[in-house]
């Protein structure tokens, strides 16, 4: 993983508009971003998502001291909740290459908690004997689910309370195991074991293959989409559970590519000072937004003239009709 010897300052893309700011001074980590400003402890042991994606989630252990902040559930008070791993979107800015690669599941999120299954807000989804049947009594975390275009389907048949054999229609499709403590890898090995030891009718290990790089990643999501699947998830190799949303996993949708026109060339700053930041450009309806990502090194020292059109790739519009994760193509 890359690191920031003290002085040092590099950039990274977020949610705002303009790339947020990592820096080290004197061995003290920052970021720009609200999440690092707005924490209630010592700014030596403030770290966010953003800090953790750059260095690593051990250096960020390491260097705090102790468990990472997360922000869950339980966390915020309810302790009937349980702590799920939670995902942030893929916004181009990260090599998913070798990463564990599955498909989105439009279906709905349990937790067995060994006993019973319950959403992330901790009420209970009440299925019959015969669906938990061979279910093991340690917490698994994955998905009910009945196939792809059934989500309303799905929901209305978990959350009644009859019990009724409408659940055989259901399969429990299962893709960690929160209270094992080692790495992902190993973690779907015993998820595997666990699983054939039960002989359970109804629950499955969800499909995990690497991911070979970018036009794979393109390929599978144009697969499952086409099938009426919802996306990709993108998992870190030798990567921990924890509850709340972490950047080692990765939600993918769809990528859409379009053209706009450059008004403005944005500074950069950190390793980028002295050459290009961001491309501030145009759609043709007059929506106006930077592009900070994609570029090469000789792209930033030599970018695309003022008034040219530009290739960009994103993943959707906002409500206001700006492309989101906008990443430079050509």
């Amino acid at each position: 993983m890359p690191d920031l010897n003290d002085g040092e300052s590099a950039e990274i893309k977020g949610s705002a508009r303009l790339p947020y700011v990592l820096k080290n001074t004197g061995g003290v980590y920052s970021c720009t971003c609200p999440a690092w400003r707005n924490q209630s402890v010592p700014i030596e042991r403030r770290t966010c998502k953003h800090l953790r994606a750059y260095r690593g989630e051990q250096a960020e252990q390491d260097r705090i001291g102790g468990e990472l902040p997360v922000r869950s559930a339980r966390a915020a008070g309810d302790a009937s909740a349980p702590g799920l791993l939670l995902a942030h979107t893929w916004e181009n800015d990260v090599d998913l290459t070798d990463w564990w690669m599955s498909e989105k599941l439009d279906g709905v999120r349990a937790y067995w908690d060994g006993k019973q299954f319950l959403s992330r807000l901790g009420n209970v989804y009440h299925a019959p004997d015969f669906f938990v049947a061979g279910l093991p009594g340690l917490p698994l975390d994955g998905e009910l689910w009945m196939g792809r275009k059934a989500f309303q389907r799905c929901v209305s048949i978990v959350r009644r309370q009859d019990k009724s054999d409408l659940w055989k229609s259901v399969r429990y499709l299962v893709f960690d195991l929160p209270a094992a403590s080692g790495p992902f890898e190993e973690r779907l090995e015993q998820l595997r074991d666990c699983l054939a030891s039960g002989h359970s009718q109804f629950a499955e290990i969800h499909q995990h293959d690497r991911c070979r790089g970018l036009d794979h990643l393109r390929e599978e999501l144009t697969r499952v989409e086409a099938l009426g699947g919802e996306g990709l998830m993108l998992r870190q190799p030798g990567s921990r559970y924890e509850a709340g949303r972490s950047p080692t996993l990765l939600k993918v949708k769809t990528f859409h590519d379009a053209e706009a026109r450059v008004v403005e060339h944005l500074p950069g700053s950190g390793r980028h000072k002295g050459r290009l930041g961001a491309l501030d450009v145009v759609l043709p309806d007059g929506t106006r937004f930077s592009i900070g990502t994609g570029f090469s090194d000789a792209q930033r020292e030599r970018p695309p003239a003022i008034g040219s059109i530009v290739t960009f790739r994103y993943q959707e519009l906002s409500d206001r009709g700006v492309p989101r994760f906008p990443s430079f193509v050509r």
